[in-house]
C-alpha cells in the first residue's frame, strides 16, 4: 500500500441497519495517531523512523474512515507495518520501550491504551488483523442476492474459504499467547485491555476452530457420500471446541454484564446448543441401528434431548442477537437449516415407535455420553514476516556519518562533560 495517502469518504450519513452475524467478530481494535518520530530521533535512521510513522498513520486514516471494512488493504499495510515494526522489538536497537502506542476499541472510541513498550504494539497489531480475518470469514458466509429472489445460497467453495480463514485467525491468536505475550512484563501485562488477555485470545482462538467445524458439519449434511459417524464425529468435536472456549471466557475477568463480553458468552452458549443438539441427534440415529431394546430406548433419549436442547438453542440465538450491540441472526444454514425440522420430527416418531419399549426398560431410560473424539480442526503455525532489510545497522547513517559512531561519539561527549 506504501506512503501514499487514500481519500475515503468521511461524514456520509450510513443508513442505520443491523448486521447479520455468522462469523461473530468479539471486538475490534484499532490503532490512534501517535508520535513515532520523536522518540527515536538519533537513534534509528530518519527515512525508517518517516517509514515506521508513515506506515502507521496510514492504517489510522484507512481503519478510521472504513471502520475496518477495507479488509484486504488494512490487512497488506499490517503486514508491511508488521515487517518494519518487527525492528522495535530487537534489544540490540535499545528502543523497545520508547514509544507510547496508542489503540482505542472501534465500537466506542472511548477506552484508549497507551503503553510504551514495542511487544504491546505487535500483539495488538496481530491481534488487529485476526479480527479482521474474521470479518472476511463473516462477510464469506453472508451471501448477497443480487437477483432480487430472495434466495441467498453460500457455495461449497466460499464455506471451504470461510474454514481456512478462521484457520488463519486461529493461528493469530494462538501467536499472540504463544509468542507474543511472553515478552511483555507482568506490570504491562495487568494493563492490557480483556480483549488481549491470555484467556480471553484462547477463548477466540477455539471459538474460531469451532466455527470452521461448524461450516465443516454443514458440509457433510450436504455431502450424500457423508457417513452418519462422520457426521457425529464433526458434531461432537464443534461441540468440544464451544465447551472448551467457554471454559476459557469463564477463567478471565471480562465483563459479562455488557458490551461484547455478554455477547461473546452467548454466542458461544448458542453455538455450543446447536452442536450439543446435533450430536445427541446423530448419536441417536447409530444407536437406533442396534438389535437390543436398550439401544433403541437410548437413541429415544438421544432425540428427544436433542429436542429439548434445540428449544434451548432458539433462546440462547434471542439472547445473543438483543445484546448490545444488537445484531440479527442469520436465516438457517448448514446443518441447523436440516435439524431444525428434523429434530423434533424424528424424536416424536421414534417416541411413539418405541413408546412401549419405554414403559417396560424404565431404568434403562438415561441419557448416554457422548463420544470423545481427537480434535481434527487445527491451525499451521503463524510466524512474523521477515524483518524489513532497512534494520540492517551495517548501512545506517546519520548526516554522513555511521550512527553507530555517531551514538558512541555522542556517549563520549557526555562521560567528558
Amino acid at each position: 500500500m506504501g506512503c501514499t495517502t487514500s481519500i475515503y469518504a468521511v461524514g456520509r450519513k450510513k443508513k442505520k441497519s443491523v448486521p447479520e452475524v455468522v462469523v461473530f467478530v468479539p471486538s475490534m481494535r484499532i490503532p490512534v495517531q501517535s508520535d513515532l518520530k520523536r522518540p527515536l530521533r538519533g537513534l534509528i535512521p530518519k527515512d525508517l523512523a518517516d517509514r515506521l510513522s508513515c506506515l502507521r498513520n496510514q492504517i489510522v486514516l484507512v481503519a478510521e474512515d472504513t471502520g475496518g471494512s477495507a479488509i484486504t488493504e488494512l490487512l497488506r499495510a499490517l503486514e508491511e507495518y508488521l515487517s518494519v515494526l518487527i525492528g522495535l522489538t530487537k534489544k540490540e536497537y535499545g528502543v523497545e520501550g520508547l514509544i507510547q502506542f496508542k489503540w482505542k476499541n472501534l465500537e466506542d472510541g472511548r477506552h484508549e491504551t497507551c503503553i510504551a513498550n514495542s511487544w504491546f504494539e505487535v500483539l495488538s497489531v496481530v491481534h488487529l488483523m485476526a479480527m479482521l480475518t474474521l470479518l472476511e470469514a463473516d462477510s464469506l458466509m453472508i451471501p448477497k442476492d443480487h437477483s432480487g429472489s430472495g434466495i441467498r445460497v453460500v457455495s461449497s467453495d466460499c464455506k471451504r474459504d470461510a474454514v481456512d480463514l478462521l484457520l488463519k485467525a486461529a493461528a493469530y491468536l494462538e501467536f499472540c499467547v504463544r509468542d507474543v505475550l511472553v515478552h511483555i512484563p507482568p506490570d504491562i501485562k495487568k494493563r492490557l485491555p480483556t480483549d488481549l488477555q491470555d484467556a480471553v485470545l484462547e477463548a477466540i482462538s477455539i471459538q474460531a476452530l469451532g466455527q470452521g467445524t461448524e461450516i465443516q458439519l454443514g458440509l457433510a449434511v450436504e455431502c450424500q457420500k457423508a457417513t452418519l459417524s462422520v457426521k457425529r464425529r464433526l458434531a461432537c468435536e464443534e461441540l468440544s471446541y464451544f465447551s472448551q472456549a467457554y471454559h476459557r471466557l469463564s477463567e478471565c475477568d471480562i465483563d459479562t454484564n455488557n458490551g461484547y463480553g455478554k455477547k461473546l458468552l452467548w454466542f458461544i452458549k448458542w453455538k455450543f446448543l446447536e452442536a450439543k443438539a446435533a450430536a445427541y441427534y446423530y448419536h441417536g440415529l447409530i444407536l437406533d441401528k442396534g438389535n437390543e431394546p436398550s439401544c433403541h430406548v437410548s437413541a429415544v433419549c438421544c432425540f428427544l434431548a436433542a429436542e429439548e436442547i434445540l428449544s434451548e438453542c432458539k433462546k440462547a440465538c434471542l439472547s445473543f442477537c438483543l445484546a448490545t450491540p444488537v445484531t440479527r441472526a442469520p436465516p438457517l444454514w448448514g446443518s441447523m437449516k436440516h435439524l431444525q425440522q428434523k429434530i423434533p420430527e424424528v424424536a416424536s416418531r421414534k417416541s411413539q415407535m418405541y413408546g412401549y419399549l419405554l414403559e417396560q426398560e424404565k431404568a434403562l431410560q438415561a441419557l448416554p455420553d457422548l463420544p470423545d473424539f481427537q480434535l481434527s480442526l487445527r491451525p499451521d503455525d503463524y510466524q512474523l514476516p521477515e524483518i524489513d532489510p532497512a534494520w540492517d545497522s551495517e548501512k545506517w547513517e546519520i548526516q554522513g556519518q555511521p550512527l553507530k559512531e555517531h551514538l558512541k561519539d555522542s556517549e563520549d561527549e557526555i562521560e567528558t562533560e
